[in-house]
């Protein structure tokens, strides 16, 4: 057995517990959950921002539009979609102010932040002007304006 099939296997068995909790969970309501499907982003043209947290996180585009309509990714192992959408008159959140106020941010952990600051820039992300971490974390604004922060690994 290879070591990408032990992976697949563990993903697989981590899989069939998860559904079967859910299963679980629906017989003991008698209501049948939510099961959270991915989340999307408002921004000027999908297909854009979707090439660069594509490139970002090395997922890749999923799918897109011609028109830069819509476009998504899929983190690997899963079935959830992170999904861009056009908006027509689109207004970046002005973070930290609350003018236009951010409503969420996302958050990378990443081995070496110096080196992942400097790739998410090559990609078209600039640094926030306030760093309300210092030198732990970093704000960056993706290239519609939405914050993000990469962070380093978590403690074990």
């Amino acid at each position: 057995m290879t070591g990408t099939e032990t992976v697949a296997g563990t993903v697989a068995e981590e899989t069939a517990a998860e559904e079967t909790a859910a299963e679980e969970t629906v017989v003991e309501a008698g209501v049948t959950p939510a099961v959270w499907a991915g989340l999307m982003l408002d921004c000027p043209d999908a297909r854009e921002l979707a090439t660069f947290y594509g490139e970002l996180t090395g997922w890749g585009v999923g799918g897109a539009d011609d028109e830069g309509a819509w476009a998504y990714l899929t983190p690997p192992g899963t079935t959830l979609t992170f999904g861009f959408q056009r908006v027509a008159d689109y207004r970046p959140p002005r973070w930290p102010d609350q003018e236009v106020p951010q409503q969420f941010h996302l958050d990378f952990r990443v081995a070496d932040l110096p080196a992942a600051i400097r790739r998410a820039e090559e990609l078209g992300a600039t640094q926030a002007e306030f760093q309300p971490g210092g030198e732990r974390w970093r704000v960056l604004l993706d290239p519609a304006g939405h914050p993000f922060c990469l962070c380093p690994p978590a403690p074990h």
